[in-house]
């Protein structure tokens, strides 16, 4: 997604206490960086922050990091966290908004992190050839995964209208060895988890685009 700069994004994310601009010093540690010891989930490319906000006030027992990587989208991304968690009466204290880049994500998370859950919602589908390595659910990103999900727990969360993408996709999984638990066509007439919608997930669903989804596990035979 486009996005046009903000200029007050860099200084309020600067102040805002729940991000970290630079999360490769906490790889590792991050069970630390929390309060409590609950399981941690992750989602990458949380855009402006809507599905995270809401998952993560109405799941306390759960740490959350959201990540992105472009600076006006976190913007964006803090202050919809901000007004969710104010609306909840909620203080901020089971999320980090974290600035990383996916193709780097072994600089950011390894074994000891021991992350349970990956979001991975409306992607760029990266279309063209050349450049479908980049997808975040193609076969050289899963195995990246693999090194800091929890090898009997972890499990990976995928949502797209993008019918191309869902199908290779799929391929990519069989390749990295996870399993396929759960998968639906249309998601909003077979809700295979919890109905927390993203904005792409409205405005896709508004034009009568169905939602594509799966749920993949770590093959641990």
């Amino acid at each position: 997604m486009r996005i046009r700069r903000k200029p007050w994004a860099k200084q309020e994310l600067e102040d805002a206490k729940f991000y970290i601009d630079n999360p490769n010093t906490n790889k590792g540690i991050w069970k630390s960086t929390f309060t409590n010891n609950n399981p941690i989930h992750l989602e990458i490319g949380c855009g402006k922050g809507s599905f995270i906000s809401k998952l993560a006030t109405k799941h306390q027992e759960i740490n959350y990091i959201a990540a992105d990587m472009i600076e006006a989208m976190l913007g964006l991304s803090k202050r919809n966290i901000e007004m969710q968690y104010q609306n909840d009466k909620l203080q901020i204290t089971n999320l980090w908004l974290i600035r990383m880049n996916a193709e780097r994500i072994l600089d950011t998370f390894s074994a000891a992190d021991d992350i349970e859950r990956i979001y991975i919602n409306f992607c760029n589908p990266w279309p063209r050839g050349k450049h479908k390595k980049r997808r975040l659910t193609h076969t050289r990103q899963l195995e990246n995964y693999k090194q800091f999900l929890n090898k009997e727990k972890g499990e990976i969360y995928f949502k797209t209208d993008n019918d191309e993408l869902f199908e290779e996709s799929i391929e990519y999984l069989k390749q990295a060895n996870f399993l396929i638990s759960k998968i639906t066509y249309d998601l909003h007439n077979e809700m295979i988890f919890e109905d927390i919608r993203t904005e792409h997930e409205e405005m896709f669903s508004n034009q009568g685009i169905k939602i594509k989804a799966l749920i993949a596990k770590i093959n641990s035979f």
